[in-house]
């Protein structure tokens, strides 16, 4: 098995570890992976997640028999690094799945990963991948090979603000209430950013002039002042936590208090923990369940956790169960393949994807969302769990709110 961990100017110098062709007992796998760089504080454990859920998977009989020969690469969220790496395993690990990370990249290399046959299982939850085929006006491109666990940033959106309108009924409010998107520009935060406007709008929301605010944490009271005069009820969070963590405690000092609607990236416990009082109500979907709970899947997740760290002390955060979860529906998928004409290829790894119906990984129940993709429709889940979070003296709570099922329209595929 070649496991590399590769960083900025030494990826050069490794390629060539990867110009032998696999043995036939092996099935060569990519891990792009961003351990540095500005989304890094979610995409470590994320990272984390996906590695030891392969080595996990090796040490307990591979897939169907064959070992996974993987490759990790940070590429530091860097969008050419990502293509120059992907074009260089291309012509040596010659994988036939990669497990990938950003936006920017996942979506620069769709057309790539469709030449070369492919599957693509991104840690991007882009609505734009969803369309698999083309056939919605609103696609960029089809995206036949692009895969990911859980709802779309666009349809989390939805739910979100589906929820923020009930809220908003609840709390007996009559007037009109007012949504604001913030966000980094760059293809992450601004993916949802249309689509979900225009469902803001559905439901009655008078939708406010986006706020910009960088994905590096940093001093954010001036977007904070701009926030609090714009008198938003209720605020998109675009950017990933780090970044975030900066902004609450920014917008806590000016008296910015609208009620936070955080994307899948962009709360976690660290958050909780490291804006504390600041950060308190902030609405986040969960995608899986917290390290504490004890989902009937909690069991494998933590013999997995246990590869890199044999104590089992070291807490795991949500995004290493979405890593976790996007192999296991991978390695399902090759299973399948394993049972058609030619095996474990591309080709067929997509068509094992293509055929679950509600599925879970076994022994991974309660953890991983049930997702059905199909060759019309890549949207594996319009389930939204909100709940909102509370600190409480260096402890947190994750408080349930809703299950939002975002309607799956036509209209909605690849946007």
């Amino acid at each position: 098995m070649r496991k590399a961990l590769l960083c900025g100017t030494a990826l050069m110098a490794v390629f060539g570890l990867a110009t032998l062709a696999p043995a036939a007992d092996t099935i060569p796998v990519g891990h792009l992976a961003c351990y540095t760089g500005p989304t890094s504080d979610v995409g470590a454990p994320y990272g984390n997640g996906v590695a030891d859920a392969m080595k996990y998977i090796n040490e307990n009989g591979g897939v169907a028999g064959k070992q996974l020969e993987y490759e990790t690469v940070d590429y530091a969220y860097k969008a050419p690094q990502a293509i120059a790496t992907y074009k260089n395993w291309v012509s040596g690990l010659k994988p036939v799945a990669i497990q990938g990370w950003g936006t920017a990249d996942t979506e620069a290399l769709v057309q790539f990963v469709a030449r070369d046959e492919i599957p693509y299982f991104s840690a991007s939850y882009s609505g734009h991948l969803t369309d698999p085929t083309g056939k919605s006006p609103k696609t960029k491109s089809p995206a036949p090979y692009n895969f990911f666990y859980g709802p779309s940033y666009s349809d989390t959106c939805r739910g979100l603000v589906q929820w923020a309108a009930e809220d908003w009924k609840a709390k007996g409010k009559k007037e009109t209430p007012k949504f604001i998107h913030m966000g980094a520009n760059h293809p992450y935060p601004n993916a949802p950013k249309d689509a979900c406007a225009a469902y803001a709008k559905e439901l009655g929301f008078e939708v406010l002039n986006p706020i910009v605010y960088d994905l590096k944490p940093g001093d954010a009271k001036a977007q904070c002042l701009t926030l609090k005069d714009s008198g938003a009820n209720y605020a998109y969070l675009g950017n990933t936590a780090g970044s975030n963590i900066s902004l609450l405690n920014s917008c806590g000092t000016v008296g910015a208090k609208p009620q936070f609607l955080a994307n899948v990236w962009g709360w976690d416990e660290n958050s909780i923990k490291a804006a504390q009082e600041s950060g308190d109500g902030v609405a986040v979907p969960l995608g899986s369940p917290s390290w504490k709970e004890d989902a009937p899947g909690m069991k494998t997740v933590r013999a997995i956790a246990k590869v890199s760290d044999p104590t089992g002390d070291t807490y795991r955060n949500l995004h290493y169960m979405r890593g976790v979860c996007s192999v296991f529906y991978m390695k399902d998928a090759m299973i399948a393949a394993d049972k058609m004409k030619g095996g474990i290829t591309g080709p067929n790894i997509k068509k094992g994807m293509e055929q679950m119906v509600n599925h879970v990984p076994a022994g991974l129940e309660g953890v991983c969302l049930p997702s059905t993709w199909t060759g019309e429709d890549h949207r594996g889940t319009t389930s939204v769990q909100v709940y909102t979070t509370t600190y409480n003296g260096g402890d947190f709570k994750f408080n349930k709110q809703s299950t939002i099922d975002v309607p799956r329209r036509d209209d909605w595929l690849g946007w």
